[in-house]
C-alpha cells in the first residue's frame, strides 16, 4: 500500500502530547501511525494507526518503522515524543537508573532516528521533530537526570540538522514547558534517596505538582508540532506555550547572576 499523502509517526501516542499530536496530525492532512507499548490498552484514535513500539529496543524501533514503510510506502515526518521522567537530587539517583532514563529519553530518540534516516534520505524529503524541554536549555534542581537527558537530545538534534540538511532532511526541536500530563505522577523517584534532601524533594514535588496542574494543555504543544512539521521554511527550535517563550528569553537575555537568582526562586531555593 502507498499514500499520496504525508505520512507521520508518533511515538508515544497513547496520552498526553503524543495523542494530541496524532489528532492534529490527521487534522492537517497527515496519514498518522501512532505507537505504545503496548496497543491492546489505547483508546483507538480516528484516523490513527496504532503500533507496538518499545524506543529502548533496537529491534522494535526497526520494526515498527519498516511495518509503516510497508504500509504506507513512505515516512515524512517522525515525531520522537515517547519518554520519562525522573525526579529527585541528582546524589540520589543511582547510575542504572540514570541509565533507564537514557535508553528511553535520549538512545529511543537515536534509534528511531536511525531507522527512519535510510529512507528519509532515498526520498530527499523528511522530518525528525524531537520533543525536548525547557530544561533541555535552563537547569532543573531535583531533575538533574532528566534535564541532562534533555540537554543531550538538543545537542544531538543541533549536531544532526547540520547532517542531514543537504539530503532534505530536517532534525527540529519543540521546546514545552510545564504541560498538564501525567508526567509528575508517572516520573519515577530515586532509588537511593537520602535524607538530607527530603524536605527539599517534598517542597519541589509539591511545587511541580501545583505547576503541572496549571501547565499548558498537551494540544498547545501539539499545535506547535504540526507547525514544525508543515512550515515551508522551518526553524530549528519552536517553544511550546507562553511560559517556555519566556524561559528561552530568560536564558538568552538576562545576565548570569540574574538568571540564577530566577532559578533559585523559581524552585524555592534559599539565594
Amino acid at each position: 500500500m502507498t499514500t499520496n499523502r504525508p505520512v507521520a509517526l508518533v511515538t508515544g501516542a497513547s496520552s498526553g502530547i503524543g495523542k494530541e499530536t496524532a489528532s492534529a496530525l490527521v487534522a492537517a492532512g497527515f496519514d498518522v501511525v501512532g505507537t505504545s507499548r503496548d496497543t491492546s490498552r489505547v483508546t483507538p484514535l480516528d484516523g490513527v494507526t496504532f503500533l507496538d513500539l518499545d524506543v529502548a529496543s533496537d529491534a522494535s524501533a526497526t520494526t515498527a518503522v519498516q511495518q509503516v514503510i510497508e504500509r504506507f510506502g513512505r515516512i515524512d515526518v517522525l515525531v520522537n515524543n515517547a519518554g520519562m521522567g525522573a525526579i529527585g537530587a541528582a546524589e540520589e539517583s543511582s547510575v542504572a537508573q540514570a541509565q533507564d532514563v537514557f535508553n528511553v529519553n535520549v538512545f529511543g530518540v537515536m534509534r528511531m532516528t536511525k531507522a527512519v534516516l535510510p529512507h528519509m534520505r532515498a526520498q530527499g524529503r523528511g522530518r525528525i521533530i524531537n520533543v525536548s524541554s525547557v530544561v533541555g536549555f535552563l537547569p532543573s534542581p531535583y531533575m538533574a537526570v532528566y534535564a541532562a537527558s534533555k540537554h543531550a537530545i538538543e545537542g544531538y538534534s543541533e549536531s544532526l540538522d547540520h547532517e542531514v540538511r543537504q539530503h532534505g532532511v530536517r532534525a527540529l526541536l519543540v521546546e514545552p514547558a510545564y504541560t498538564s500530563t501525567g508526567f509528575e505522577a508517572n516520573s519515577p523517584r530515586p532509588d537511593t534517596p537520602l535524607q538530607v534532601y527530603v524536605d527539599q524533594r517534598r517542597a519541589f514535588d509539591r511545587m511541580m505538582v501545583t505547576a503541572i496542574k496549571d501547565g499548558d494543555h498537551p494540544a498547545v504543544v501539539a499545535k506547535v508540532i504540526v507547525a514544525a512539521a508543515t512550515d515551508p521554511k522551518p526553524k530549528l527550535r519552536y517553544t511550546a506555550g507562553p511560559m517556555a517563550g519566556r524561559a528561552s528569553t530568560l536564558r538568552r537575555l538576562a545576565p548570569a547572576r540574574v538568571f540564577d537568582k530566577q532559578i533559585r526562586k523559581l524552585n524555592r531555593l534559599a539565594a
